[in-house]
């Protein structure tokens, strides 16, 4: 309203002026007053019509304005649709950090990652604007342009007093004795029986992945033996 007071007494002067400027550059006539009167008031209503519909856009913005949600609202309906909130999305967000990262120094095996990633594909959350591309397109095209390459195998000949636990043991082999299964699995071609080998068998040696390292390397650490036995 105090706007709409204004214009008018704006227009007021306005018509004061224009009057007052007429009548100065030539005496005018009573019809000339009422044209002049009757233009002037007809801008008048124009300008009050323009007027009155900025004031109900004014107000139609406010009332948008005060029924809008806040950004944190938003957020907490958009997550409540994948049947989530806030500490899962960032819950989710890490394990995609996380397989990314594992992908992009090519953490073998391949196969695992696959799995990794199938998992993250089957969870709502993936759905989310911030996810979808990489958990859906992204990864998996980084995943089909790992090129893996077969683990290395080396050889080692059996001889006399030899048995898996100890040629893992060996430094030039495992250097951990856990990892014996790895030798087993690899020739069971050969081993019918992982207590009895016998010399000159020759065996092959893969190469550990990364999480057979980490799994052995686990069970050496938490290996206790067993006490002496008490006389």
């Amino acid at each position: 309203m105090k706007f709409y007071k204004i214009l008018v007494a704006l227009f007021a002067l306005l018509m004061l002026f224009s009057i007052s400027t007429f009548a100065q550059e030539e005496e005018m006539t009573m019809e000339q007053w009422e044209q002049e009167m009757a233009a002037l008031q007809t801008k008048k209503a124009q300008l009050t019509t323009e007027l009155n519909g900025c004031n109900n856009d004014v107000n139609s913005l406010k009332a948008q304005y005060q029924g809008m949600k806040t950004v944190d609202e938003a957020m907490d309906e958009l997550y409540a649709l994948v049947d989530s909130d806030k500490n899962g999305v960032d819950a989710f967000r890490n394990q995609v950090n996380a397989l990314e990262s594992k992908i992009n120094r090519k953490e073998a095996p391949k196969a695992d990652r696959q799995a990794e990633l199938d998992a993250l594909k089957k969870d709502k959350r993936s759905a989310l604007p911030e996810f979808f591309d990489k958990v859906h397109n992204q990864l998996q095209k980084k995943l089909d342009a790992w090129i893996e390459e077969a683990p290395k195998a080396n050889t080692y000949t059996v001889v006399k007093g030899d048995c898996l636990w100890n040629i893992a043991k060996k430094r030039d082999i495992y250097d951990n004795a856990f990892a014996w299964p790895v030798i087993y699995k690899a020739n069971r071609d050969q081993i019918k029986n992982p207590d009895l080998i016998y010399p000159k068998q020759v065996f092959k040696i893969p190469e550990l992945t990364v999480d057979e390292k980490a799994k052995y390397e686990k069970m050496r650490k938490n290996y206790k033996p067993a006490p002496p036995p008490q006389n």
